[in-house]
């Protein structure tokens, strides 16, 4: 079995290096033809590489087209939020339904995992109308509820299902030693979650980063307008591509950023979730 695995390793690991170079052209792409003019992009071949650096000539032109810093600023609060506030109510949540002698635990437990049965758009009229009427309308208190409500069922999910996992023995021998359940969970329970719960933030401020549904619909100023909802409005910037690349290698740097930190823990959650 051993000797098998080993001779398919050179297979294996060519058929990643090429699935990981076809993921990493496009991006190379961006990064290359962001440097160039805009004069240089039309005339030459869009795979040649820059003769000309024009990165601050670019961002000079984005700032005329849009407030490209508000919309960065505005989703890293956003996603940074959301996805801390979502997973520290989802663990608590998780805790009570899988540990604590509760009545009702599958109907709580279902109750808040139905907000994923129905597709996000059929939300969109609701949400509109219902901030439009309490006056939380384009602010940025109103994104964030926003995202917490739609991230939160789905760390539920994960965590309730890895908190079943952990023995109770645990918690009785702690229980024991008189510990009340929020140091049980303090102590002993989140620091065991470390993994799964760096993957969790990495996918929801992943997903509350590349918004641009919601973000458009919920938002309508610059000082609350997050910035996939900002890089649309550079739908009359063809003209000058470049510029354009440029913001769209800048809004992925962040996510780039969190994965590169998390990268260990996010590859110990998936083999969590994976078992």
């Amino acid at each position: 079995m051993k000797n098998s695995v080993e001779s398919r390793a050179p297979v294996i690991n060519t058929f990643l290096s090429l699935l990981a170079f076809m993921w990493l052209f496009p991006f190379l792409f961006v990064v290359f033809n962001s440097l160039k003019s805009g004069q240089e992009y039309n005339l030459g071949n869009f795979w040649d590489l820059p003769t000309t650096f024009s990165i601050v000539e670019n961002y000079e032109y984005l700032a005329t087209k849009i407030d490209l810093l508000s919309g960065f600023m505005n989703s890293l609060v956003y996603g940074l939020v959301a996805a801390f506030l979502a997973i520290a109510f989802s663990v608590l949540a998780a805790y009570a339904i899988s540990t604590l002698n509760i009545r009702g635990r599958l109907f709580w437990f279902l109750l808040i995992y139905s907000g994923t049965i129905f597709p996000f758009q059929m939300y969109l009229i609701p949400t509109f109308r219902f901030y439009s009427f309490t006056g939380i309308y384009d602010t940025k208190f109103g994104l964030i509820i926003f995202y917490i409500a739609i991230c939160m069922p789905f760390c539920l999910f994960v965590l309730r299902n890895f908190f079943y996992t952990l023995p109770k023995e645990l918690v009785e021998a702690a229980k024991m030693d008189g510990a009340k359940d929020l140091t049980i969970l303090r102590k002993i329970y989140v620091p065991m979650a470390k993994a799964p719960i760096a993957a969790l933030f990495l996918f929801q401020f992943t997903w509350v980063w590349n918004d641009l549904l919601f973000g458009m619909t919920l938002s309508k100023s610059e000082e609350t307008r997050p910035i996939m909802a900002s890089l649309s409005m550079l739908g009359g910037a063809g003209n000058n591509i470049p510029a354009v690349l440029l913001a769209a290698f800048i809004a992925s740097i962040p996510t780039l950023v969190i994965f590169m930190v998390l990268s260990k823990s996010f590859e110990k959650g998936f083999i969590i979730s994976t078992k």
